[in-house]
């Protein structure tokens, strides 16, 4: 096949293992299509927890629709898997398919299969070719990639400001400061994480629910987080009350208040002890590193400023999408960040600009992460 062709179906696989995110975890969300004589005869994604694996599912369908997947091409977004868990590894159901060729877009780094995938292809003489769209599934899976190498999920700030950065008036008014597009845009978003996280100042100011709640999408609500040091968000909170329809988990410091876990863990919230600062708030690292032991890939951070800039201040915010309102409060608003300690240019938190449109009236920009890189 051309390099046209192996483009096309890996864009294809790509676009499939997207419907996952969010759903997957602990898992990647994987793509996986298969093509005899340049017809599509199956297509699959990861399912919801993570099974079944999209390449098995691609094979049965296309056993179920009569085109056996003897001989066949398989475009994987990620390394077939290679190890016993729930299922068998996928590396072996293509292998047993008698698939002739593999080509994968970017190599599994979890230890259980860092390359044993691929060669059990090749040991089974199924040509196998590597590295096709490998930065488009590379940025796809981040999460999952981030969890396995550095043992916390991707972070993702999400904002929605004035021009000037300010998230509510000095009075603490900030519904609405954008309009319904990006609010949907917003709800969009949760759909594609597998956590919602907010500081406490947001859950007791706004009672949210942080629910998906956009027509198709109901069934979509990530776990929601609340990092409450000192464990005040009240049981009669709408996070606390909803808890068993959507999980609810509160990290907070070393030494909680066993009543008020008590109260909390009798309706169903997981309350998640982890070590404090100096100051006795939660450290985010120690927190990112307890969210990532738990499986989640993926998290959305919405507020408020403290978490923002404590999250920033770590170094722990990879990607930011903000919304801009066409207006202005001034200086006595709420910033959308707190002080993180910066005190000279190189000290502060550099982002590349990835993507500029417009969400109804307002702006959406996504950024990623300037990483430094060695020094000279």
């Amino acid at each position: 096949m051309t390099l046209d062709t192996d483009l096309r179906h890996m864009r294809a696989a790509l676009s499939l293992a997207g419907r996952g995110l969010g759903r997957t975890w602990p898992n990647p969300a994987v793509g996986c299509v298969l093509v005899r004589d340049g017809a599509v005869i199956g297509r699959g994604w990861t399912q919801p927890g993570g099974r079944p694996h999209a390449e098995t599912e691609a094979l049965a369908r296309a056993r179920d629709s009569g085109a056996g997947p003897d001989g066949a091409t398989a475009y994987v977004t990620l390394e077939p898997c290679n190890h016993y868990g729930k299922t068998p590894p996928c590396a072996l159901a293509l292998v047993e398919a008698r698939v002739a060729r593999v080509v994968v877009a970017c190599q599994d780094p979890d230890p259980r299969v860092a390359g044993g995938g691929l060669a059990r292809l090749r040991d089974a003489g199924i040509a196998v070719t590597t590295g096709v769209c490998e930065a488009e599934a590379l940025a796809l899976n981040e999460g999952f990639f981030s969890r396995i190498q550095h043992g916390r999920p991707l972070i993702t700030l999400k904002l929605a400001s004035t021009l000037d950065g300010r998230i509510a008036t000095r009075s603490g008014e900030s519904q609405w400061i954008t309009g319904p597009t990006a609010r949907a845009w917003g709800h969009r978003l949760r759909a594609s994480h597998d956590a919602i996280m907010v500081g406490i100042g947001t859950a007791l100011a706004d009672d949210p629910e942080l629910t998906c709640r956009l027509p198709g999408l109901d069934d979509r609500s990530p776990v929601r987080v609340v990092v409450d040091s000192r464990l005040r968000l009240p049981p009669t909170a709408r996070l606390a009350t909803g808890a068993r329809q959507v999980p609810t988990w509160v990290v907070t410091g070393d030494a909680p208040d066993g009543a008020r876990a008590a109260a909390l863990a009798a309706l169903g919230v997981e309350v998640i002890p982890v070590a404090t600062d100096g100051a006795g708030r939660v450290d985010p690292q120690a927190a990112a590193a307890a969210l990532a032991a738990r499986g989640l890939t993926r998290v959305l951070v919405e507020g408020g400023a403290a978490l923002a800039g404590s999250l920033l201040g770590a170094g722990l915010v990879d990607r930011l999408e903000w919304f801009r309102a066409a207006s202005l409060i001034g200086g006595d608003g709420l910033p959308a960040v707190a002080g993180f300690g910066v005190e000279s240019l190189s000290a502060m938190a550099r982002f590349e600009r990835i993507g500029v449109r417009p969400a109804g009236a307002d702006l959406a920009e996504s950024y990623r992460r300037l990483r430094p890189g060695p020094s000279a």
